[in-house]
């Protein structure tokens, strides 16, 4: 896996040439071990867009740093904590506060996701990143054992994890009110993807240090299609639609059926740009613990089973196929077919806790209570399981998945997609 490890004060000598290097020696000695009622020191990766949601998501605590690449767009979550540190290298943040933070918040695109990820946790930091964890099988893969390794509390920015529709959808599956689930359909809407490749060359925005945005992706010039929102949809940047929305919606089958690891992947739609996501796409995943096959789409008018049903993909996103019935389930409501068949059945007892908060999860884990709801534990596999849809459809056709080893077989043009290469100077 990781081939070259050099200390972390070895890489932060070498920041002027975006070295990143990851410390994987024992964790530095950390505030998080306290009471209840202390509030942790935390630094944000990411102040603009989703990041300053998260922001805001755990400013109850202490923010003692804030990191961003654009300083314009960072601009008014610097102003919101006028206390915090300001820094452009997340690196050169966490070398110089080592002993002050806590926990780190990652918010960045998400080719991105996994190099502070890392670099946070290898110093026993407790790490919240956004959705989908990382930007292959392999980084996700890293990020779940160094969890492991070091006892960090993790959580995934899969919040919809708290909603009350959901907790009652995993009910209903796992009391039986349906049966035995022999396949699941999982969608989500619209048509973006595959914008235009451009061809002019516009001057860097002002307070944007384009070089530390691209990261450990290959050098291109800057382009606003990319930057501040657009590269969800650049395969050097993102993960497209599936991506976006994947872990939030597959959320709940794999609760439902504690899913964990696929053997098969397949996968197809438009043609494949090798820049740019699909508009749409149509993929399956089966799972052979529980004999279960995942469909996932991206589908402008949900997936062709509806149709064939006769149900309606309006506030949906998600149908279970069982012995005895259908649910038909999404993130505010539910129905459970043949409706005349449930139409008077009584429903499970609820027996999932309410959610104290989707952050107040986190902090309590990170003082030593319990592991967070999407602790890397479940949302790894989660997120793994995302990726591989996406390159069940890059590649052209199906594979069969070791995950034990990472390994796919039956599809030469595979492994590419599941791994990830580093430009010069990013390499672990």
């Amino acid at each position: 896996m990781m081939t070259e490890k050099i200390t972390r004060r070895d890489m932060i000598r070498t920041t002027a040439v975006a070295s990143a290097g990851l410390y994987l020696g024992t964790a530095s000695s950390s505030r998080a071990e306290q009471s209840p009622n202390e509030k942790l020191n935390i630094a944000c990766i990411g102040i603009g867009g989703r990041g300053r949601d998260n922001l805001n998501g755990v400013k109850s605590q202490n923010i003692v740093a804030l990191c961003d690449v654009d300083e314009s767009r960072g601009g008014k979550s610097f102003g919101q904590f006028p206390k915090a540190q300001r820094f452009v290298d997340y690196r050169k943040m966490l070398d110089e506060l080592d002993k002050s933070i806590d926990a780190v918040v990652v918010s960045t695109p998400d080719h991105t996701h996994f190099h502070p990820s890392m670099l946070a946790m290898s110093m026993g930091k407790h790490l919240y990143c956004e959705k989908p964890m990382a930007h292959s099988v392999w980084e996700v893969r890293e990020m779940t054992n160094m969890a492991a390794k070091m006892k960090v509390a993790t959580q995934l920015g899969v919040q919809r994890h708290t909603l009350q529709n959901m907790h009652r959808s995993v009910e209903i599956v796992q009391a039986g009110l349906i049966g035995d689930v022999s396949e699941v359909h999982c969608w989500v809407g619209g048509d973006r993807g595959m914008p235009k490749v451009p061809n002019d060359k516009p001057e860097i925005p002002a307070g944007l240090n384009w070089d530390l945005w691209l990261g450990p992706a290959s050098f291109r010039p800057y382009h606003k299609t990319y930057c501040p929102y657009g590269w969800r949809f650049w395969w050097d940047f993102g993960t497209g639609e599936t991506g976006n929305w994947g872990c939030h919606i597959l959320d709940i089958p794999y609760w439902a059926l504690g899913l964990t690891y696929p053997n098969r992947a397949e996968g197809s739609g438009p043609p494949i740009h090798a820049l740019t996501t699909p508009k749409s796409m149509t993929t399956m995943l089966h799972f052979p613990e529980q004999n279960v096959d995942l469909h996932w789409y991206h589908a402008k008018s949900g997936p062709p089973i509806l149709k064939q049903l006769g149900m309606s993909p309006k506030g949906m996103n998600t149908l279970f196929i069982g012995s005895k019935g259908n649910l038909l389930t999404g993130f505010s409501k539910l129905k459970l077919y043949p409706e005349e068949k449930f139409a008077d059945i009584k429903r499970p007892e609820k027996s999932i806790p309410n959610s104290p908060g989707f952050y107040n999860e986190w902090f309590a884990s990170c003082k030593g209570g319990e592991m967070a709801t999407c602790d890397f534990s479940y949302s790894g596999p989660l997120s793994e399981t995302v990726l591989l849809a996406n390159a069940a459809y890059r590649s052209g056709g199906g594979f069969d998945w070791d995950a034990k080893n990472l390994k796919s077989s039956g599809n030469d043009k595979a492994p590419q997609f599941l791994t990830s290469e580093f430009r010069k100077g990013w390499e672990v």
